[in-house]
């Protein structure tokens, strides 16, 4: 079995690569990436002692290079994407060359190739805000350029249902350890802010849900995507929804003393909960985690807390 996975640099395709590997189901791990991000952490660190892993410098909208690298490919994941959380509506463009547009280089490629199996991972930012529960079955309504260019993107993906196995994968806020982590996601951005600086900021008056996933959950899940057979369609895969100040209370059990502040406090920010119970988990299972768990294993992964230095040398009180 030969993949190849578009955004393999990336968050999520760093931690997929390094899963990915010790199976022996899996010949080869074509990485495709043009390093836009200016994230190297996936080739660096502890070695992988496998020969499996090759990596192409290439990007999405190169058709050429994109055809060349599909040769002898059997599974593709999708996951080359541009994202900038919390500024997803600043410039059309941006996402549109990208999400949009380098989807459908991507699908064009994949139809004159002999890929016999395409996951893309989407978001669940297409469905934009809800004071309902939604599911997979829910229309989409995206509310950012970012969610219209992934909901436009998948209109590319969907011609594939007919010809070859392809699944659409909406996942929620992904957060969790990785060495090519992204931190302006907000459990993440949180955690380090806490650890460094004992004090967290709040848009909005923290009532606002949001549908989450541990990074380690998604690529448990992505994984059985592959390996089992599932039927072409749209899912989402999500873990919990938390509402940010019962996510702040977690945070005040891992760092007692730590503050928190709103910005904005009068505004009430849009919603968003996903149903986790998705028609996917009839043909995966997540591992069983609690937030708090994730948190400290994440929390154990920073080199030095400065937050301690901070409480030894100036004192600072107990969190407002």
């Amino acid at each position: 079995m030969n993949i190849l996975i578009t955004g393999g640099a990336g968050y999520i395709g760093t931690e997929l690569v390094r899963y990915l590997v010790s199976f022996p189901q899996i010949d080869n791990i074509i990485i495709y990436d043009n390093l836009s991000k200016g994230n190297y952490n996936l080739f660096l660190g502890n070695r992988l002692e496998t020969n499996k892993i090759k990596f192409i410098f290439g990007d999405l909208l190169d058709s050429r290079k994109l055809r060349k690298s599909l040769q002898g490919i059997d599974i593709v994941f999708h996951l080359a994407a541009k994202v900038t959380t919390p500024f997803d509506n600043t410039d059309s463009h941006f996402y549109e060359q990208v999400n949009h547009w380098g989807t459908a280089e991507l699908v064009y490629a994949i139809e004159e190739s002999q890929v016999a199996k395409l996951i893309y991972v989407s978001s669940t930012s297409v469905y934009g805000s809800s004071s309902d529960v939604l599911t997979d079955d829910s229309s989409p309504n995206p509310e950012t350029f970012y969610g219209v260019s992934k909901l436009r993107a998948e209109t590319h993906i969907k011609r594939l249902f007919n010809k070859i196995d392809t699944l659409i994968i909406r996942c929620g806020n992904v957060y969790g350890y990785s060495p090519s982590m992204r931190f302006d996601a907000v459990i993440n951005r949180f955690m380090f802010d806490a650890n460094f600086n004992n004090r967290i900021s709040i848009n909005g008056n923290g009532k606002q849900h949001r549908s989450f996933i541990h990074i380690d959950k998604l690529v448990a899940g992505l994984t059985q995507v592959i390996l089992n057979e599932i039927p072409s369609g749209i899912y989402n895969l999500t873990d919990k929804n938390i509402q940010l100040l019962d996510l702040i209370d977690v945070f005040k059990e891992i760092f007692p003393s730590l503050e928190f502040l709103f910005i904005n406090q009068h505004l009430t920010l849009k919603e968003i909960k996903i149903d986790p119970n998705s028609k996917l988990r009839e043909y995966i299972t997540l591992p069983e985690t609690s937030l708090k768990q994730e948190l400290i294993s994440f929390k154990e992964r920073f080199a030095f807390s400065s937050s301690d230095v901070i409480l030894q040398d100036k004192g600072y009180g107990q969190g407002i």
